[in-house]
């Protein structure tokens, strides 16, 4: 059994949820877009990092969001999911991993976290309140939600639907979401504009794939370590924050209770 395997606490049985596991064969440490999006977090919430004390990371996966936040601010998050393939496959060191469904509302984590982090899940659910009032349930009454999603319906395509994705939001649509839900919106940018000539090329041959496998491996997967540095050195070229464009949109929330 390995280290991140002997760490997963299991408070649900693992359960489909309408997310791409191809995502975590591609998603690793180096891959452009999970680094520039940490460095937009960074650049957001930074004083919230620094100052959090209880954290935890709603659709952790692989856990590349926890090891950044644990090799950079020293920071233990703990990491919920559904995807037990997932789990035992975090690159994340030393923080708790549970399969845990958050509409269980386990009592131990009733306003139990001051920070918690959800990046690209509310686009896989259908159900947007129903999810955020669980969210809710574990924030402490003074905490904060990180939250990322993918930017703009239009941008929507064959590559969405193979990773899973209901929509797309636009900044005015999310900040209607969330506050329908009791949330306050403290900051919130567009990010990845340079990326927005790549996302309507990866839509155009994502219509001409025949399997959701290639569909979304095309779209996601760089395909070489020098298309990796150039789309890294490429997605960095924009001011922050923006309200501009962009292939996601992040958020820095506050709990209204």
């Amino acid at each position: 059994m390995d280290a991140a395997q002997s760490r997963v606490h299991y408070l649900s049985p693992p359960l489909p949820v309408s997310m791409s596991e191809w995502y975590f064969h591609i998603a690793n440490l180096d891959h452009f877009w999970v680094r520039r999006r940490f460095d937009v977090m960074r650049h957001m919430a930074d004083h919230v990092l620094r100052n959090a004390r209880r954290a935890a990371e709603i659709g952790c996966g692989n856990g590349v969001v926890q090891r950044n936040l644990e090799d950079s601010y020293g920071l233990e998050v703990a990491g919920f999911d559904l995807i037990d393939g997932a789990l035992q496959k975090s690159v994340s060191r030393v923080s708790p991993l549970y399969c845990y469904n958050i509409h269980q509302r386990h009592e131990e984590f009733r306003a139990h976290f001051d920070l918690l982090v959800m990046f690209d899940v509310l686009e896989h659910i259908e159900d947007e309140s129903a999810f955020l009032e669980s969210v809710r349930f574990h924030m402490a009454d003074s905490g904060t939600l990180l939250i990322n999603v993918p930017a703009h319906q239009s941008l929507f395509s064959e590559y969405d639907r193979a990773a899973g994705h209901y929509r797309r939001y636009s900044m005015d649509a999310l900040v209607q979401v969330v506050e329908r839900s009791r949330f306050r919106v403290r900051s919130i940018s567009y990010w990845g504009m340079p990326l927005v000539p790549v996302v309507l090329l990866r839509k155009a041959i994502g219509a001409l794939q025949r399997s959701e496998q290639k569909t979304y491996s095309s779209g996601f997967d760089p395909g070489s370590p020098l298309v990796n540095r150039c789309l890294g050195q490429l997605a960095r070229c924009e001011p922050l924050p923006q309200r501009i464009c962009g292939t996601s949109v992040m958020a820095v929330l506050e709990n209204r209770a």
